[in-house]
Order: structure tokens, then sequence, then C-alpha cells
């Protein structure tokens, strides 16, 4: 009888757990790097430090209606930031923005009291204008290859010129005629200008828009594939027509974007005075950008976010209002404007730095 011997599988413990091997790629940044790679970081430590500021310089800001007043004024100024920064980040920027609030406000108000028609018939009709303005930059930075500069440079002068122009030859006056007595006047300020008590300080219906306006924004560019596509066409757009990016929407889009935005502040200066200037808006489009790069956004494109112009508007207004209620010479203003771009780009530029640094 044979006896077979059955080799039992030798049975080895799986090595004791222990740190994972890391290189120079794979090791995870410490917190503060990572918090300082977010492009808003630094507007928002700014922010907190210009109004610190103001709370110690001028006892007036520590007062409610004070600071609902500062807010307003943010909320004019963030409102359309907040496109213009979008468009910034899909890699160009509008130059005729300010004058074409201006334009939208003027064609809603003469469309109405020129032909008698209900308030809410020029603001469809100033909707379409301001969607046409921004549809047109969009269309001839695409179709001609030129830099945004140079296109909206254009827009600026034509529309600076036009809105001057026409109010004249309608009206015969540099400003619109009060259309405070029109059909529909009372609904549109109720949704463009009205005001609500907080804790029995009035605050402008803008401040909220503002605010979702900045909400729905942010969901967009990090929520929605429209948001993937505007970093991509802001990063490189022959990459990204390579990859499937429809370049051309894209691009159109952000411009009617700043369009809508146009329009929605134009409404507002209609309803807020009955009537428009029609020499206004000129050097707005630069508080626009500065407030959207103080906020991160890159001229170069492909980087930024909503929730840094909102702070960057914040700076302003708080700025803005701030010297006044400080009993200073308001000409300081752009003085003050001038180092806060400064001093933002620097920090961008610092923070870039180190946040990629290893």
């Amino acid at each position: 009888m044979s006896m077979t011997q059955h080799a039992e599988p030798a049975v080895t413990s799986p090595p004791a757990p222990g740190p994972k091997a890391t290189d120079g790629r794979t090791a995870q940044r410490p917190l503060a790097l990572r918090l300082l790679a977010r492009p808003e970081i630094g507007v928002f430590l700014g922010a907190v430090a210009v109004w610190v500021f103001f709370l110690v310089a001028a006892p007036p800001v520590r007062d409610g209606g004070s600071m609902a007043n500062i807010l307003y004024q943010s909320s004019t100024i963030g409102i359309m930031a907040l496109p213009v920064a979008l468009l910034m980040i899909g890699g160009e920027f509008d130059l005729s923005a300010g004058v074409a609030v201006i334009a939208s406000a003027l064609t809603a108000s003469m469309l109405t009291y020129q032909l008698t028609l209900n308030v809410w018939a020029g603001v469809v009709v100033a909707l379409l204008v301001s969607l046409g303005i921004g549809f047109l930059n969009g269309w001839l930075l695409v179709r001609t290859g030129l830099p945004s500069f140079l296109v909206t440079l254009g827009t600026f002068l034509i529309l600076q010129g036009v809105n001057l122009a026409v109010t004249k030859l309608v009206t015969g006056n540099v400003a619109t005629d009060d259309i405070s007595d029109m059909d529909g006047f009372a609904g549109a300020k109720k949704v463009f200008a009205s005001s609500f008590e907080v804790g029995g300080v009035q605050v402008k219906i803008t401040v909220v828009w503002w605010l979702v306006f900045a909400a729905i924004a942010t969901w967009v560019l990090l929520r929605t594939r429209y948001g993937n596509w505007i970093f991509a066409v802001g990063g490189n757009k022959d990459s990204a027509r390579a990859v499937g990016v429809p370049v051309t929407f894209t691009k159109i889009s952000l411009f009617m974007l700043v369009g809508f935005g146009a329009w929605f502040v134009g409404m507002h200066n209609l309803f807020s005075f009955n009537t428009v200037q029609s020499g206004e808006g000129v050097g707005q489009e630069l508080i626009y950008i500065a407030a959207a790069v103080i906020g991160g956004c890159l001229l170069t494109g492909g980087a930024g976010s909503a929730v840094g112009p909102v702070f960057g508007a914040f700076m302003f207004g708080m700025v803005q209002q701030g010297i006044v209620y400080a009993g200073w010479n308001p000409d300081w203003f752009k003085a003050f404007l001038g180092v806060m771009l400064l001093g933002a780009t620097l920090i961008n530029l610092w923070v870039s730095r180190a946040a990629t640094r290893r």
C-alpha cells in the first residue's frame, strides 16, 4: 500500500498596512494651500479688511441703513460684474457693457413714452435689443477672429454716439421723458427697483437679485456642462474645439449673458429714476471688469469664479460709500480703486504661485 502525501498550501498573511508611498505629485497639499488655490479667497480677505477699515475710520458705516446703502451700491455693480466675469473666464471681455446698460434703458423709456405703450412692452423690446447687442459682439468675434478688445471697443463707440444722437433726435433733449405715469410702471418698479424692510432697514430688491444671480452663476460654473465649456474655451479654444466643445455657441452666449445683465441693470436705473440720461454709462465697463479681476478672474481666461466678483463688487461699494461716510474728498475714490486693482492683481499672482508650489 502506497501512501500519498498531500502538501498543504502555504498560507501567507497579508502585509501589515503601512503608510502609502507618495511622491511630489500625489502627496496631498496642506489645507492652507488648497484654500489659497481658490480664486476667491484673496478677494474675500481683502473685502473683510476693507470692511473692518471703514468700520473704524467711518463710524456711520456701523449703522444698518448705511450698510443697506453699501449693499445697494455693490449690487448695481455686482449684477453686471457676474456675466462680465463669466465672459472673462471664457477668455473675452466687453468694453461696451457700460453704455449697453444705458442703451437698454433708453430703448424701453423712449419706446414706451413716444408710442404710449404699456411699459412692459418697452421692457421686452429692450431685452431683445440688449441680447441682440451681445449676439452681434459674439458673432463678430467668432466670424472675424478679431480680439474682443477691438470688437467691443467699436460697439462701445457706436452705442455711445447712438445713445446721444437718437435721444436728442426723439426727445429734443439729452434725457428721456418721465414715464412714471405710464401703464405698468408700478408693476415693473416692484420687480426692478422696489425696496423691502428688514429689521427696520429698507433694503433694495437689487440686493436679492444680485445674490440669486450669483448662486445661479456658481451652480452653472461648477455643476453643469456649460460651465465646463466656459473654462475650456477660456483655457484653450482650439483644444476645446478638438474635444467637441461648441466654441462658437459658448462665446456668443457669454456675450448675450452680458447683454442680459445690461438689460436688467438698465431697467433698474429706469424704474428707479423714471428717466435716463443718455450720456451716462461711460467708464462703468472698467468698474465691472475691475470687480471681476479683483474677484480672481484672469484677463487671460480659463480661471475664476462667480463668488469672487461678489466680494469684488462689495469692495467697490464699500469704498465708494465708505469715503462719503468718512467725510473724505470723493475725488479719492478712483485712486482707491486703482490701489485695490493693483493690490488684487498682485495678491492673485502670489496666490497662484503659492498654490502651485510643491
